[in-house]
């Protein structure tokens, strides 16, 4: 059985959420999620699944899947950065 849930992001807001579900059936559990996003976000996307030969859905798997790494990190007070070819840190990433 998933469910399904229809979000609205509204950027400028405190991630506003208009949520909708409807239970359906499915052997694996899954979750169908529908997405309001600008213009801009989704021709990101879709530049992301193209260069990544993936989909869009696979772009925001993995982007959910950094995210909670970067969340569990935090927790830990460890931090995420982006190191060069001899693992010196050239990037911090903060704010998450």
């Amino acid at each position: 059985m998933y469910s399904t849930y229809n979000l609205r992001y509204m950027p400028n807001t405190t991630d506003a959420v208009e949520y909708k579900s409807e239970a359906r059936s499915d052997s694996k559990g899954e979750v169908r999620l529908s997405l309001i996003v600008s213009g801009e976000l989704n021709q990101t996307l879709e530049d992301l699944a193209r260069e990544g030969h993936s989909t869009k859905s696979d772009v925001l798997r993995k982007a959910i899947a950094l995210f909670d790494l970067a969340s569990e990190a935090k927790h830990k007070h460890q931090k995420l950065g982006i190191l060069d070819q001899s693992d010196k840190v050239v990037k911090e990433i903060v704010g998450i």
